[in-house]
């Protein structure tokens, strides 16, 4: 988990497969991730070491809104149904001794995004799936007035921590890691930023909502300063571009006026929604 911190930008950046390849523990190959199965227990641990969740394609269903229950925790599916499959035992090992599991999301094909540390907190036998926990060490146990408060709390901070690190990761792989903006290839001074906020009803968890963007035009883009139109053409507040100030506003913003997008995915399904940018052009346009 430290060599995943390291390689990851603490769990912010994805890795592909090759990537995970290179992993050594003392001097030898250890794979972290099991290619062709969802769980990852070698022969010489008694308990599991990884699961994974594989990549589904923009426009089908995902983990982060489908399998968190009522508490707020993740559900993971058996391999098979048999509750005594090697694969399953070790995840039950694991549970029984509460050790840290890695959690790999597939977030583009041949692309994961591990969180770490996730714990296996409790088994549904009838449903053929285990409870994972990746808030905490522990299933939070509560009884009482405060019950629903807390379980409403724990399913706020489970869909946050899984689902903005997935966001970014999905989002920065369909624009190569580039802002759509001024294309700077940085990791680190990207972001994934929603086109219509997750807060609101259009805000869907997609791909097709979201545009990659250096920290500047993220936050241009929240404080009304930087649009984009549904045909992909950025624009910037009339009061901005009057303005006589440093280099930055005059490459960073002013000189992008009226320019296109100068990065999109390749892939059609993946573009910003002509429908989201609309919204979000007309509350940038109507609030200027």
């Amino acid at each position: 988990m430290s060599w995943l911190a390291v390689r990851t930008n603490d769990g912010a950046d994805s890795l592909t497969t090759d990537e995970l390849k290179e992993f050594r523990f003392r001097g030898a190959p250890i794979p972290l991730m099991d290619l062709q199965r969802g769980i990852r227990k070698p022969a010489v641990l008694e308990a599991a070491l990884s699961f994974r969740t594989v990549y589904r394609p923009e426009g089908t269903d995902r983990p982060y809104n489908d399998d968190v229950g009522a508490d707020g925790l993740i559900r993971y599916k058996y391999r098979g149904t048999d509750p005594g499959h090697p694969e399953n035992r070790g995840l039950r090992v694991a549970m029984e001794r509460k050790l840290p599991l890695i959690w790999f999301f597939g977030v583009g094909p041949g692309a994961y995004l591990p969180t770490f540390p996730v714990f296996i907190v409790g088994e549904e036998p009838p449903w053929h799936q285990f409870v994972v926990d990746a808030v905490s060490a522990g299933a939070l146990e509560v009884e009482g007035a405060v019950e629903e408060t807390l379980k409403r709390y724990i399913t706020v901070e489970t869909k946050r921590r899984l689902h903005q690190p997935i966001f970014r990761a999905t989002v920065l792989r369909a624009y190569e890691t580039r802002c759509a903006v001024c294309s700077l290839r940085h990791s680190q001074l990207l972001d994934a930023a929603h086109i219509v906020p997750d807060r609101d009803d259009a805000g869907i968890a997609a791909v097709r909502n979201g545009l990659a963007l250096c920290k500047i035009h993220h936050a241009a883009l929240d404080s009304g300063i930087l649009g984009v139109r549904p045909d992909y053409v950025v624009e910037i507040r009339a009061d901005l571009l009057a303005e006589v100030d440093g280099p930055m506003l005059r490459y960073g913003l002013q000189e992008r006026h009226r320019q296109k997008l100068m990065v999109v995915p390749a892939s059609r399904r993946e573009r910003p929604d002509p429908d989201l940018l609309g919204l979000a052009y007309e509350h940038f346009r109507t609030a200027g």
